[in-house]
């Protein structure tokens, strides 16, 4: 029985907040991306691991943190240029929605403030305080992260992941996204699906399959007046391949790619096509938790205890 899983990458502005010019169209959709994706995947009934940003779950703040170890000028831009976009910086109200929603989403992290993990002034220290910002805060929502995913998929501190009580992350996908990508998929029928491992910590690595934004612009436009959208076409194809086996097909997306209305519709038929499919056949829908679960057993409540200690 094959199974897909769909995670998003939920930050607002902070995906953008060390960018020297953030892209005006993405951030300026995070919100209405946000709420077009919770409808659509309650419409279909598909639950999804959202990594959310730890710093939207606050009301207010006055963007200094003086107590996180950031590099000098971390939340410069919070504190300068967007002092007064409350919109990009909080979003309590929009995490609510996805805790309430009915699909059943998981909760996960995307850090504190965006950090990137993998990268060399990213020490321990700061990993750490990452980590445990972004786990305090879910606890005030009655919350516990079981998932992580990097921000940029810049893959680091593992160790730190498993400390802080984690058991899986989103790996690097092994096929290429783009429009590289498209053409090694389709012209060289490359297969779709990952497969999920438990790392030296424990931890379930559950790679992405495919980025359904990764061929954009021109490339985009002149695809879709000669045939349909081959983000589409990939991805039914995924969705297919999962069903007719065992095997996992994991998308993923940021809500903010959701910049115009063809973006909308993109996602209307890769999730209609799912719902489709799962009705079909033995196709099962799965959180990433829901797959560490799977892989490497459910976490006691005295192992979860003893992680949360640390």
């Amino acid at each position: 029985m094959g199974s897909v899983v769909m995670s998003l990458d939920a930050e607002l502005g902070w995906g953008f907040h060390d960018f020297a010019t953030p892209p005006a169209d993405r951030v300026e959709a995070g919100r209405r991306g946000w709420s077009v994706m919770i409808d659509l995947l309650e419409e279909f009934d598909v639950p999804a691991t959202w990594a959310v940003v730890g710093h939207l779950m606050l009301e207010s703040c006055d963007g200094t943190h003086a107590d996180h170890p950031a590099p000098d000028g971390w939340f410069e831009r919070e504190r300068n240029a967007w002092a007064d976009r409350e919109d990009l910086r909080f979003g309590p109200a929009l995490v609510a929605d996805v805790l309430a929603s009915d699909a059943g989403h998981e909760f996960a992290s995307h850090s504190f403030s965006h950090v990137l993990f993998g990268h060399p002034e990213t020490d321990r220290e700061l990993a750490d305080a990452e980590l445990e910002r972004s786990r305090d805060l879910a606890a005030d929502w009655n919350q516990s992260i079981d998932s992580f995913v990097y921000p940029r998929n810049d893959v680091g501190h593992r160790d730190v992941l498993a400390d802080h009580g984690v058991t899986a992350y989103r790996g690097r996908s092994p096929t290429r996204d783009g429009v590289r990508g498209v053409f090694d998929s389709t012209i060289r029928d490359r297969s779709m699906l990952v497969e999920p491992t438990v790392d030296e910590y424990g931890l379930v690595n559950v790679p992405a399959s495919m980025f359904l934004f990764g061929f954009e612009g021109p490339a985009r436009t002149v695809a879709e007046s000669i045939w349909a959208d081959p983000m589409v076409a990939l991805a039914r194809r995924g969705i297919d391949e999962a069903a007719r086996t065992d095997g996992l097909f994991h998308m993923w997306l940021h809500p903010n790619n959701l910049t115009h209305e063809r973006d909308d519709r993109r996602m209307r038929a890769i999730l209609s096509y799912l719902d489709r499919q799962r009705s079909a056949t033995d196709l099962t829908v799965e959180t990433m938790a829901d797959v560490a679960s799977r892989v490497a057993g459910p976490r006691s409540s005295a192992e979860r205890a003893t992680a949360s200690r640390r």
